[in-house]
């Protein structure tokens, strides 16, 4: 891999730049990147300074686990009080994490690593290219505490392996092994762990290295997965117009014209 340059300084994320990619990483390893409200509101923060300066972004944990999910010791739930409402925390800044790296305008490769459980599943699934070491599960922990999936898990799920996987999943609460994650078509690649950080991040590196369209390949394909095709089909021609007017779309062209490699700009 690539030395990245130091970054931006936070508590609970690491944030670097290189070669157009923001290495953004949750760096709580004590708790296996368990989700915090300042973890979550810093990875906010990093991944909207990636979207104006980086080209894609490589989002991974420190330690032995990707994220255990939502910090529990940190709830703010009263359990005496019966009008309890365990979903403020989604509304105030969980929910808006998982949209964070959905809705970014440039691609995110997620890596994961060991344990990816409960909102942290959903974190890492709401990337656009998945990647998992060998030792890497995903685990909708919610029933094991009397709660219900979160984080985007159903739509994510149901969208990614079908109902039927995703009941499975939710209702029986037990590991999905990486290796299952990929037959079941819910992650891309899975590798040795000695050799994620490496693979992904040269999958980071080839997005930031590719044409602005990109992100609109991104925005489309997710527009596709909740509405009709005509509707799907109305948003790629739109974004094949503004595709059209970048750069990029004139390097392609020229490029491939003149029988050699591109040299995509990101504009």
């Amino acid at each position: 891999m690539a030395e990245r340059a130091r970054g931006l300084s936070y508590e609970k994320v690491l944030y670097s730049l290189d070669s157009g990619v923001a290495h953004v990483s949750l760096n709580d390893p004590g708790t296996r990147n368990a989700i915090s409200r300042a973890l979550a509101e810093e990875l906010i923060e990093a991944l909207g300074r990636a979207g104006r300066e980086a080209r894609s972004v490589l989002l991974t944990g420190e330690g032995k686990g990707f994220s255990s999910g939502a910090n529990l010791a940190e709830t703010e739930v009263d359990l005496s009080d019966p009008m309890r409402d365990a979903g403020a925390a989604l509304d105030q800044y969980l929910h808006p994490m998982v949209i964070a790296v959905q809705s970014l305008c440039i691609p995110v490769v997620t890596a994961v690593q060991g344990a990816t459980a409960g909102v942290g599943s959903s974190l890492a699934l709401a990337g656009d290219i998945i990647v998992c070491g060998s030792s890497a599960y995903f685990l909708q922990a919610f029933r094991h505490v009397g709660l219900v999936g979160d984080g985007g898990a159903t739509w994510l799920l149901a969208r990614a392996v079908g109902r039927v996987r995703a009941m499975e999943l939710l209702l029986l609460g037990e590991r999905l092994p990486a290796e299952k994650a990929l037959e079941w078509g819910l992650v891309n690649r899975v590798v040795p762990d000695d050799e994620l950080r490496d693979t992904a991040w040269a999958v980071a590196k080839g997005l930031a290295a590719g044409p602005a369209s990109l992100g609109m390949i991104k925005r489309t394909a997710w527009a596709a997965n909740d509405c009709s095709l005509k509707h799907a089909m109305a948003a790629e021609r739109d974004a094949q117009r503004d595709a059209s007017r970048t750069d990029d779309f004139v390097e392609g062209v020229s490029a491939f014209l003149g029988k050699r490699p591109p040299e995509f700009k990101g504009r």
